[in-house]
């Protein structure tokens, strides 16, 4: 227990009182406080710790439905697109986009019965076949070029077969040909055998022979040169060329060409040849060029023929579509007309009722 302090008496003579303060128990007081302090620090750092976690965690989990969401919408689009297709919904065929193109169309070919007169459907000149046609043109094309290809693969076939035997046949004529060839150069060695004695006793006798010749010919050949100086030859006279069947033919060994008026002659012919080959030359090139222009002339009449060909038949089409179209109006004018008012006026159970109801 504290001991209480004196009491300091009153008046100015009384003596000064001193306090005295617990400094443990202040000490005490202040760790105290800190410790509060600092507990309470620990515990907003523990409470803030857990609420970040806490963030975190609810972050986490909005992700999570997020992702959830995601793959929920993804699965149901993924459902719909594959279960639940439009096509497959009952009212589809009156939303249906493509529904023009699905409809039968208002005439099938040329044979449709029901392209009467009065429908307008059918006219001279049109061609509904056209792709058909094509079509089977192609696939005839077709078989054309595979038949060609098969022919072509069956001739080459055939070549190399005929080229097989034909290089077996030439081996076999080149191995007797070499038999053949060894057989006569054993022949001929044997001939060159007996020859070269025959003709060394030969040799003998055809030298002898040529001397005697040569002299012969030399005495010939003197001779020869006398009558060819003494003669009409090397005068190169004119008339000595002058056949007896007519002057217009010669003597060919006595001949010595022509003179320049016959020169002149041919030259003047050949120039007049010439011309006359140019000239023909000339009208050959003015007849293609007149039948480029009538093959020009035909192709223009037939496209301008083509054009006006499509031209009337645009008009007639627009003619129809115009006429199918009042026809549209006055049939639906007419049956607004009936259900409006011819058969607006329906009886009741009234009506009938009257009937039958006195003696009369």
């Amino acid at each position: 227990m504290r001991e209480r302090p004196p009491q300091r008496p009153e008046g100015p003579s009384a003596p000064r009182r001193c306090l005295r303060v617990d400094k443990d128990a202040l000490d005490s007081q202040v760790k105290d406080r800190k410790i509060q302090e600092a507990a309470e620090k620990a515990r907003n750092e523990q409470l803030a710790n857990e609420m970040k976690r806490n963030d975190k965690i609810v972050c986490m989990l909005e992700e999570r439905q997020k992702a959830d969401i995601r793959n929920i919408n993804k699965a149901i689009n993924e459902f719909q697109k594959n279960f639940q297709k439009p096509e497959t919904r009952r009212e589809f065929d009156l939303n249906d986009p493509q529904a023009l193109k699905k409809d039968r169309p208002a005439r099938v070919s040329d044979n449709d019965p029901r392209c009467t007169v009065s429908g307008l459907q059918k006219f001279v000149g049109e061609d509904l076949n056209y792709n058909q046609r094509m079509k089977f043109q192609k696939e005839q094309f077709k078989e054309w070029s595979l038949q060609q290809q098969k022919d072509w693969k069956n001739a080459l076939a055939d070549k190399q077969y005929e080229d097989y035997l034909y290089d077996k046949n030439r081996i076999a004529i080149d191995q007797k040909t070499m038999e053949l060839q060894q057989k006569e150069e054993e022949n001929r060695r044997a001939v060159c055998a007996a020859t070269k004695d025959f003709n060394q006793i030969q040799v003998a006798e055809l030298a002898q022979k040529k001397r005697s010749e040569k002299y012969q010919k030399m005495k010939d050949d003197m001779d020869e040169i006398s009558n060819l100086l003494k003669g009409n030859l090397l005068s190169e006279n004119p008339e000595q060329a002058v056949s007896s069947f007519g002057t217009h033919r010669v003597i060919t060994d006595r001949w010595k060409g022509m003179n320049q008026d016959q020169l002149m002659a041919i030259r003047s012919a050949q120039q007049q040849q010439v011309l006359e080959k140019q000239r023909l030359k000339q009208e050959e090139q003015r007849r293609e060029a007149e039948w480029d222009r009538q093959r020009l002339q035909a192709a223009r009449a037939l496209l301008v023929l083509e054009r006006h060909h499509q031209r009337q038949n645009r008009e007639l089409r627009q003619a129809l579509d115009s006429v199918n179209t009042e026809l549209s109006h006055e049939q639906r004018s007419k049956n607004i007309y009936l259900k409006e008012e011819e058969y607006s006026n329906v009886p009741t159970d009234q009506y009938y009722a009257q009937f039958n109801t006195t003696s009369r």
